[in-house]
């Protein structure tokens, strides 16, 4: 039945965007530096844009310390150069072996512009959502107007859809909260 497709296609579209929000998450400083903070970075490595992950191994050392040790020591200028290009708040130290960044403490307002960053996001996969219900809504007006699905079929597969849509929008509301929790303690 051409129903369980659309349905199906809704809910793969839903995880996309749920799953695109955690890893845009990733990207938020809180209180504890993530290694995450540096995963858009790209190395110039033998004139190839190179992540920074496979050039030297990138571990978070402290609560407020990431240190970058890069496989190739002649690489240090060139990743010292992209983390400044990138423009992520902290300026790297070369002792000629490792590059650590140093990320201060962050301050109420920095916490607070990280949960008005978590919201944006939420409402970003939520935008999504509704883009998937309308065009699951959509192919299901569609099969309704071809006369392959009855006009009551089509009000119960708006209705699932709608379903699946409230609770795909709670599920992402429930991870921007904990977000926001977890990123406004202190």
């Amino acid at each position: 039945m051409p129903l369980n497709k659309i349905y199906e296609n809704q809910k793969e579209s839903i995880n996309k965007a749920i799953e695109a929000l955690k890893k845009e998450f990733l990207t938020l400083r809180s209180g504890k530096v993530s290694t995450s903070i540096v995963d858009h970075i790209r190395v110039d490595y033998y004139g190839n844009p190179t992540p920074l992950n496979q050039v030297g191994s990138v571990l978070a050392t402290d609560a407020t310390t990431i240190t970058i040790s890069p496989w190739e020591k002649t690489l240090l200028p060139e990743i010292e150069r992209a983390i400044q290009e990138a423009n992520i708040g902290v300026n790297p130290n070369n002792d000629g072996e490792v590059i650590k960044l140093f990320f201060p403490p962050m301050t109420v307002e920095q916490r607070q512009e990280s949960a008005k960053g978590a919201k944006a996001m939420g409402e970003k996969a939520k935008i999504a959502i509704r883009n998937a219900r309308k065009e699951a809504n959509n192919k299901v007006k569609a099969l309704e107007k071809e006369k392959e699905i009855t006009e009551d079929e089509a009000k119960r597969a708006h209705d699932i859809i709608q379903k699946n849509t409230d609770e795909a929008v709670a599920q992402v509301d429930k991870l921007v909260k904990e977000k926001e929790t977890e990123l406004l303690k202190v």
